[in-house]
């Protein structure tokens, strides 16, 4: 992390440096084809787990290839455990390097690569399962699900802001705080929000009801390494995951599906949270535990398609409103 990635002792994820995006109609000179693009993951980073989730959900292996980074990082960045079988190079940062020589920022996951003009035409995670829902179509598997419907992208948007900002960057906000109010601030939200997903995962099978959206998709990636990263490397530790048990039955629920646990690899997870944070861990003892038991049935199937425009956009504005307080006491505390 850089000094610039904090300020008032909050942490501040940096910008993605490269945002052009790839077309299904190629206007962007990107154009979605079958082999040209190469994604680059680490299964230890949740924001690209979810690019690989979706992959798999539709069927893409065969369309957009994948590098897999090891877990552990050093000062020159992600490293491939040999050279990569498409650009050569053994360091991520040979690619950013090659696509702007000035480029000065930490290297990150994932980011796709273009074959026909080698350089990267996009690291922003965000977007990357969004192109891959909606610009790829004419890849997808004829039993893909459809991940981000045009009639629930409203609410998919609307939910995907609340848990980014409380959720999936708020255990960081929290584990990399540097000042006692930052942390609390991240914590307090983190655990609101939770306690509002435990409330609407009461009711239905999913976040959106009973098909798997890209709201599922990102929220995911964090609860999986909850209890075995977030709960004590990030002192995220008011509740497990386990302690809720509409939210822990639902993160089971999603892994005991193809997608998701094929994805998963706890291994590299833990080793890379637990030997790349020496400021948190300065041992680099990676805990053994815990011991969770992830195929245990859940009985999520069993509850009854719920229509995703009742309670659940209240939720989402009660998240909402905590996001805003959080905002407004970071402001605040910047003016004082």
């Amino acid at each position: 992390m850089t000094a610039q990635e904090f300020r008032d002792g909050r942490f501040v994820r940096q910008a993605n440096r490269f945002t052009d995006k790839i077309t299904a109609d190629g206007s962007s000179g990107y154009p979605a084809e079958s082999g040209r693009y190469r994604l680059y993951v680490s299964y230890a980073c949740p924001w690209a787990h979810r690019t690989l989730i979706v992959r798999h959900l539709l069927r893409l292996h065969d369309v957009i290839g994948v590098t897999v980074a090891d877990p552990i990082r050093d000062e020159r960045g992600w490293r491939f455990p040999k050279d990569d079988p498409v650009t050569g190079s053994r360091f991520l940062s040979q690619l950013y390097v090659a696509s702007d020589s000035s480029y000065e920022g930490r290297y990150t996951v994932p980011c796709l690569w273009d074959t026909r003009t080698r350089r990267l035409v996009t690291n922003d995670f965000p977007q990357i399962t969004l192109t891959m829902e909606t610009e790829f179509s004419a890849y997808h598997s004829a039993d893909a699900p459809d991940l981000y419907p045009e009639e629930l992208r409203p609410e998919i948007d609307e939910i995907n802001e609340v848990i980014f900002h409380n959720v999936n960057n708020g255990v960081y906000k929290a584990g990399f705080a540097r000042s006692q109010q930052a942390y609390e601030e991240a914590f307090d939200a983190l655990f609101a929000t939770l306690d509002e997903l435990e409330r609407r995962l009461a009711t239905r099978r999913y976040l959106l009801g009973d098909r798997i959206t890209e709201a599922d998709v990102r929220l995911f990636p964090t609860l999986v390494r909850f209890d075995s990263v977030y709960h004590g490397h990030f002192k995220c530790n008011l509740r497990r995951l386990v302690d809720y048990p509409n939210l822990w039955a639902y993160t089971r629920d999603l892994y005991q599906q193809p997608s998701f646990h094929e994805t998963t690899n706890f291994d590299h997870i833990k080793r890379h949270y637990y030997l790349t944070h020496p400021h948190l861990n300065p041992t680099g003892i990676v805990p053994k535990g815990p011991a969770l038991d992830w195929t245990a049935p859940t009985g999520r199937d069993q509850l009854a398609p719920h229509e995703t425009t009742e309670p659940g956009a209240g939720e989402a504005a009660r998240a909402a409103e905590a996001v805003a307080a959080a905002e407004a006491a970071a402001a605040e505390a910047s003016r004082t």
